[in-house]
């Protein structure tokens, strides 16, 4: 398993080891000892999620309040889809930044989003099965977003599928209401720095 660091503080990508035969392949998709060598602590599995999208469905970017925020482990079981972390912390340095990893059934990579992050992705073809492991359960007075199409972000989405085919965007009406990155500071929505440092601190 090989773990790298993202562009965005708090989080990482992870390029399982596949072992395969005639029968078809093994892998460990979180592995806990890995995890805590690169997050510094466990992760508190508190619940898991799956969804399944068709091509274009674009889902975020999600975030929720610290404490307790949520953590995610996220890899893409079947298809494939593009994931984004987003930073959405008040007074960090990589403030509005934004990184992206290919998760897909041929590399099969996981992505790691620390608490006080921001989360989307994008499907890139029909029945794209992503699976999620959260330090958190879903609370949804606690759950936010920002707009995923926010120029002032400029995440570069892809405009065709794994098929080659245009991709005509799918969000849902929550996420296609969502405020603007600068709307949601104003709103008081978005997570401090300091205050994810401090909590993340006490996972140690």
């Amino acid at each position: 398993m090989q773990i790298r660091p993202l562009a965005v503080p708090g989080a990482f990508e992870v390029t399982p080891d596949q072992l395969g035969d005639p029968r078809g392949l093994f892998l460990e998709w979180f592995a806990e000892r890995e995890f805590i060598a690169a997050a510094g602590h466990s992760l508190d599995l508190q619940q898991a999620n799956l969804s399944v999208s068709a091509a274009g469905v674009l889902r975020g970017v999600h975030f929720a309040d610290v404490p307790p925020s949520q953590a995610k482990y996220v890899t893409c079981a079947k298809g494939a889809v593009l994931d984004v972390v987003v930073d959405v912390r008040v007074g960090s340095p990589t403030f509005g930044s934004w990184d992206s990893v290919l998760l897909d059934d041929v590399d099969r990579r996981a992505i790691y989003l620390s608490e006080g992050l921001g989360h989307a992705f994008i499907s890139l073809e029909d029945g794209s099965t992503v699976l999620y492991l959260c330090s958190a359960p879903y609370a949804p007075g606690r759950e936010h977003g920002v707009h995923p199409l926010d120029p002032a972000i400029g995440i570069e989405w892809p405009t065709v599928g794994r098929d080659g085919r245009p991709l005509e965007r799918l969000l849902s009406a929550k996420d296609a209401a969502a405020p603007t990155l600068a709307d949601a500071l104003g709103q008081g929505l978005l997570p401090r720095f300091d205050d994810v440092g401090k909590f993340v601190a006490t996972l140690r």
